[in-house]
C-alpha cells in the first residue's frame, strides 16, 4: 500500500487524513507554545494564562467548527458537548496539580515547563484509555452499565470530599517514587535528571529532582482522573476520533488556565459540588445508552453548562467578601532558584 492510499484510508472508521489534520494542529500550537511564546523560562500571569487560554479555546472551536462542517451537525455537537465536559471534569484535576506543586515547591517560573511536558503523556495515555474503552463498547455494550454506575458513584463521593484537602504527604505515589528512586534536594533549574554522585560508591549516577517528581506526579494523576471523565464522554458517542480530539483539546486549555485557577482556588469553594452533579448525570445518561433510552446531546450540553455555570457564579457570590487573592507570588528570578532548597520528595 502506498502513502497516497493509506492517507486516503480509514483508522478507526475515521479518515486517516483527519488524524493527520488534528496532530498537524496540536503539534503547531504547541511549537508556538514552547518555542515562540515561551521560549525563555518566566513566570506567567493571571493575565497572560487568560490570554493563552482563549488562544486554546479559539483553536479548540475552530476545529469543532471545521468537524460540524465536514462531518454534519450531530459530529460537531457531540464534539463541543465532549470538550465541555471534560473541561468540567478536568478542573479538579488542575487543583490537585496546584497542591502537588505547592508541597513539592515548585517555583512558579518552572511550573510551566511541567505542564508543557505534561501534555506529551496526556496525548499518549489518553489514546490508550480511549481506544481500550471503544474496544469494550464495541466488543461487549453492556459494559456501559459498568461505566454510568461508576461515575455515579464517583459524583456521590465527591460530596463527601468537598471540603477535603489532599494529604499529599501520604500520597502512595509519592512514597513509592522517594523509596525506588534517588531525589535531589534542590531544584536544578528546568532539568529534569542531572547526574551527581552516588553517596556510597561516589559514582556518578543518574537523580530525579524535585522537578521530575512533580512532573510524574502530574502524569498520573491524570490517568487517574482520566478514568473518570474518558467513560463520561462515551455518554455522547463512542467515536474514537471525537472522544479522543475533544479530551485534547480541553486539557490543552485547561493546562494553559492553570496559573489563573490556582490564583482563585479558594474562591471556587462550591465548583466540586457542581462537577459532582456533572458526573452523576453524565453517568446516568451513559447508564440509560444500553436500554434504548438516548438524552439528546444539546440539552446534555446546556445541563452541563448550565450546572458549571451555576457553581462558579455561587461560589463567587458566597465569596464575594473575602480578601483579594494576590495574583501571584513574588516573582524569583533563575539567579535565586540556583540555591533554593526545596522540600526532599
Amino acid at each position: 500500500m502506498d502513502f497516497a492510499s493509506f492517507f486516503l484510508g480509514t483508522f478507526l472508521d475515521t479518515p486517516v487524513w483527519f488524524w493527520f489534520a488534528f496532530f498537524a494542529v496540536v503539534i503547531a500550537i504547541l511549537v508556538l507554545d514552547l518555542g515562540v511564546l515561551h521560549k525563555e523560562q518566566k513566570e506567567i500571569s493571571a493575565k497572560e494564562s487568560f490570554i493563552l487560554y482563549g488562544m486554546y479555546v479559539i483553536v479548540a472551536c475552530a476545529f469543532g467548527a471545521w468537524v460540524w462542517y465536514v462531518r454534519g451537525s450531530q459530529a460537531g455537537l457531540e464534539f463541543f458537548t465532549g470538550y465541555i465536559i471534560e473541561q468540567s471534569l478536568a478542573m479538579d484535576n488542575i487543583f490537585v496539580i496546584a497542591s502537588i506543586f505547592a508541597f513539592l515547591g515548585v517555583p512558579r517560573l518552572y511550573q510551566h515547563r511541567v505542564l508543557f511536558w505534561g501534555i506529551i503523556g496526556v496525548l499518549l495515555f489518553r489514546a490508550i484509555l480511549i481506544g481500550a474503552g471503544v474496544a469494550l463498547v464495541h466488543a461487549f455494550e453492556p459494559i456501559l452499565f459498568l461505566f454510568g454506575a461508576f461515575l455515579v458513584f464517583t459524583g456521590a463521593r465527591m460530596f463527601r470530599k468537598v471540603e477535603e484537602d489532599d494529604d499529599i504527604e501520604n500520597n502512595k505515589i509519592l512514597k513509592f517514587l522517594r523509596r525506588h528512586f534517588r531525589i535531589t534536594p534542590q531544584f536544578h533549574g528546568t532539568k529534569f535528571l542531572v547526574e551527581q554522585p552516588h553517596p556510597k560508591t561516589g559514582k556518578m549516577v543518574l537523580w530525579l529532582t524535585p522537578l521530575a517528581v512533580a512532573l510524574l506526579m502530574v502524569e498520573i494523576v491524570d490517568v487517574i482522573f482520566a478514568v473518570d471523565s474518558v467513560p463520561a464522554i462515551f455518554a455522547i458517542t463512542q467515536d474514537p476520533f471525537i472522544v479522543y480530539t475533544s479530551n485534547v483539546f480541553a486539557v490543552l486549555g485547561l493546562r494553559a488556565l492553570f496559573f489563573a485557577l490556582s490564583a482563585a482556588m479558594a474562591r471556587f469553594r462550591y465548583l466540586q459540588t457542581a462537577l459532582a452533579i456533572v458526573l452523576i448525570y453524565v453517568g446516568i445518561k451513559i447508564f440509560l445508552v444500553p436500554l434504548g433510552y438516548h438524552i439528546p446531546t444539546l440539552l446534555s450540553l446546556f445541563i452541563t453548562v448550565g450546572t458549571l455555570a451555576a457553581g462558579i457564579a455561587y461560589s463567587l457570590w458566597k465569596t464575594r467578601n473575602d480578601p483579594p487573592l494576590e495574583e501571584q507570588d513574588k516573582p524569583i528570578s533563575p539567579e535565586e532558584l540556583k540555591s533554593t532548597d526545596a522540600p526532599n520528595p
